[in-house]
């Protein structure tokens, strides 16, 4: 009995098409990046402290691949846990800030005046605060550097939201809970994601910085700082590498999620 096989269907074939097209530029980009590096590195005799060659990062990230991944994967649970925290942490006091509009316009200069401070100012002192050796310093940094923009993202979709359609809700005698269940929140949703994705690589660099000023011998940022101090810049950039690959999975990740619960969106059926 032989097997029938199915044809996929236009639609599908068609965003399939469009989405490798998409990504064609930025690949050629890359690969040209690349090369260009290479070459440049043995014409202009640039030193291997200022730039090692792309085929040797290659080859170190190769070589010391289990040490890289599982430093990589212990400072992605540190960013992934600052991500969570910050992130519902800013989406719930959103709500608050939404649902009374008074104290909101009274600490959202304060939001932005704390989202002025510089991360590496936070660093020592969460280190200071937690153990410097636990990752509990570098998640909270992670949580503060996603906490704001995920914040002003929020409250603005909240608040976003068109009268006609709040007045729609009020006369069917809907009450704020209501309302912000039905109307706001799902109107939130995209401006949440376009936060939660900018969120994913800052919880990334959150983390990194936070090893910086002191944490465990398995975290990436004290394998970066170590290599570098010891002149094995390959090892740093293959690190750096493991660093750039996560934070890359991880924004996709959130926007995989997206494109899952946007579905009803009419402006992204359009798009696809």
């Amino acid at each position: 009995m032989s097997a029938v096989v199915q044809p996929i269907p236009r639609g599908i074939g068609r965003r399939i098409g469009r989405g490798a097209r998409d990504w064609i530029p930025a690949a050629l980009v890359l690969v040209l990046g690349i090369g260009s590096w290479q070459v440049l590195v043995d014409v202009l005799d640039i030193q291997r402290f200022l730039l090692p060659q792309p085929s040797a990062i290659a080859r170190t990230f190769w070589e010391e691949r289990d040490a890289l991944w599982s430093a990589g994967l212990y400072t992605f649970r540190e960013a992934l846990g600052g991500f969570l925290i910050g992130s519902a942490a800013a989406i719930l006091i959103a709500m608050l800030l939404a649902r009374f509009r008074r104290v909101g316009s009274a600490l959202m200069p304060l939001a932005i005046a704390a989202n002025a401070i510089p991360i590496v100012a936070f660093a020592p002192i969460f280190n200071a605060w937690f153990d410097v050796l636990s990752p509990t310093s570098k998640i909270a940094v992670a949580a503060v550097l996603c906490f704001f923009p995920v914040l002003v993202n929020t409250l603005r979709g909240l608040t976003s939201v068109r009268p006609r359609s709040i007045e729609l809700m009020r006369s069917y005698a809907a009450g704020e809970l209501q309302i912000f269940r039905k109307v706001r929140f799902p109107a939130a949703l995209p401006f949440i994601f376009s936060a939660l994705k900018v969120a994913s690589v800052l919880a990334m660099i959150g983390a990194i910085v936070g090893e910086y000023f002191g944490g465990s011998q398995e975290a990436l940022g004290i394998q970066i700082r170590n290599s570098a101090a010891l002149f094995q810049f390959e090892t740093a950039w293959a690190a750096i590498m493991v660093a750039s690959i996560l934070g890359i999975a991880f924004y996709a990740s959130v926007a995989l999620l997206e494109r899952a619960v946007l579905r009803w969106d009419p402006s992204r059926r359009r798009a696809e």
